[in-house]
């Protein structure tokens, strides 16, 4: 069964809209892991809008499941995943000023660099995936680097899928195939959706973890965080 990784920012982004410590990322973590989730994913960035650092090292006690760290890799993200050592980190090549995540890594491009950065938390036991488009191409070049996985990059999947679902899945499939070939892990996310997520998963091949946030977060404002991260976990399964 592919684990859901619950991504937290949105409760920071609410929580620093209003200052204070109210909705708790904390809490919300426990209580996302005691309601099923497999996995807690946060995305700091370097202007503090939503995770804090401190919200990175009060996280790494509580996180019982699995704890992936996401983003871009300037010395100060390495030196402080290599401090609080999570089970997974993800490389996202995104800008200081990006609202989201908006593009996966040229592989062929930064490979001596990527390679550089990946042996460095392989050295310290940490699993490491790379943020990638849909682009068989660059599969190779990813699996040159060290990477363990990589995190497909499913903004167009989403965009499309209501248009056409097949074709927008293909060069995801085509992508997943190609990383199987070459050893890697798959992972996925971005803008995936109780609407959109089932399909997803039970298409992609050897898909190991989704990282879901935005989507998510936005469903438990209606549904309730229990019950939707059990929604999520029942889109999921294979039964």
């Amino acid at each position: 069964m592919t684990k859901l990784s619950v991504n937290i920012n949105k409760i920071a982004t609410i929580r620093n809209a209003r200052g204070g410590e109210t909705p708790s990322v904390t809490e919300a973590a426990v209580k996302i892991q005691e309601f099923g989730g497999q996995g807690i994913t946060i995305h700091p960035r370097p202007d503090e809008r939503h995770i804090t650092r401190k919200d990175v090292y009060d996280l790494k006690p509580l996180v019982t499941t699995e704890f992936n760290i996401e983003g871009n890799p300037h010395q100060s993200f390495i030196d402080m995943v290599l401090e609080v050592k999570p089970e997974q980190v993800t490389l996202v090549p995104d800008a200081d000023d990006a609202i989201t995540s908006n593009a996966g890594w040229d592989t062929k491009k930064h490979l001596d660099f990527l390679t550089e950065i990946i042996a460095e938390f392989k050295k310290a036991g940490i699993r490491t995936s790379v943020f990638l488009d849909p682009l068989p191409e660059l599969v190779e070049y990813a699996a040159k680097t060290g990477a363990d996985r990589i995190e497909l990059y499913t903004e167009a999947y989403a965009k499309n899928y209501l248009i056409n679902k097949e074709q927008a899945i293909k060069p995801y499939y085509d992508t997943a195939v190609e990383a199987t070939n070459f050893g890697l892990g798959i992972n996925a996310g971005h803008d995936l959706s109780l609407e959109n997520l089932k399909y997803f998963a039970d298409t992609i091949p050897n898909l190991l973890e989704v990282s879901i946030g935005h989507a998510l977060i936005s469903e438990a404002l209606y549904m309730g965080l229990e019950n939707t991260v059990q929604a999520y976990l029942k889109r999921l399964a294979k039964w």
